[in-house]
């Protein structure tokens, strides 16, 4: 049952992709928030797919913490979840990601529509510059940047590696930071094609307020990031071992 719920369920959530890049054209001839309309229309209906078919749960905590206006979102990345889920909860997001998306036919024209910020992580020194230009531009239009702080991935209890791109950023941009943490890896595992039942559980936290040196930003960050993370782990977890029972 596992594994012919985890097929329909990865049909369809492609299927729903497929559906809102064509629901999309018309957003070529329209300001941007046309095209982020769509992206978080195709956020919620994917986060309802899998509670119909995966049988996952979605807890959004401490929504009511995301303050308005310009800011630089940090979250967790263990799944493609979180690619789609952070969506419908801010005004008006931004990605930072790698330039080689914006390359794939039409997805990635969506993309540039969109106004993420794309960068060339073979560039090296240019990285962290052509990301702190996008930045700029796109926090003077009031927009929330969402970055991974790990740049890629990681499973659930992974050693933590954060990378000094977000600290970049956050001196840069003298800009609230949000943490974000989660659990989605325990039900949407990386690199696997199974969708465990369960409750995927997304934390916004206490904003870190601009201005702090860049050793202490690093370390509140992810300590806070980390230990709310294993929280929500150990949750899932519990309820994975109640529903094995």
């Amino acid at each position: 049952m596992l594994t012919l719920r985890s097929i329909v369920f990865n049909a369809l959530f492609y299927l729903n992709l497929v559906i809102h890049l064509i629901a999309a054209l018309p957003t070529f001839f329209m300001p941007r928030a046309g095209i982020i309309a769509v992206a978080k229309s195709w956020g919620r209906t994917s986060n309802a797919l899998l509670r119909l078919i995966a049988g996952i749960r979605v807890e959004y905590r401490g929504v009511e913490k995301i303050p308005p206006g310009a800011l630089i979102v940090a979250a967790k990345h263990q799944s493609v979840w979180e690619t789609f889920a952070l969506l419908p909860l801010l005004d008006d997001p931004t990605f930072i990601l790698k330039r080689e998306l914006q390359w794939i036919p039409l997805f990635g024209w969506y993309l540039i529509k969109g106004g993420m910020i794309a960068v060339n992580r073979g560039a090296r020194g240019q990285t962290l510059a052509s990301m702190t230009e996008g930045a700029r531009v796109a926090l003077a239009q009031r927009r929330q940047i969402i970055i991974f702080p790990e740049g890629t991935r990681r499973a659930p209890k992974a050693e933590p590696a954060y990378k000094y791109g977000v600290v970049h950023l956050y001196a840069e941009a003298h800009t609230p930071c949000l943490p974000v943490a989660l659990n989605s890896g325990l039900f949407w595992p990386r690199r696997r094609f199974l969708r465990y039942p369960g409750t995927i559980r997304l934390e916004v936290l206490d904003p870190i307020p601009p201005g702090l040196d860049k050793e202490t930003f690093t370390a509140r960050l992810q300590h806070t990031i980390e230990t709310a993370t294993a929280r929500l782990i150990a949750e899932g977890e519990a309820e994975l071992a109640a529903a094995s029972r």
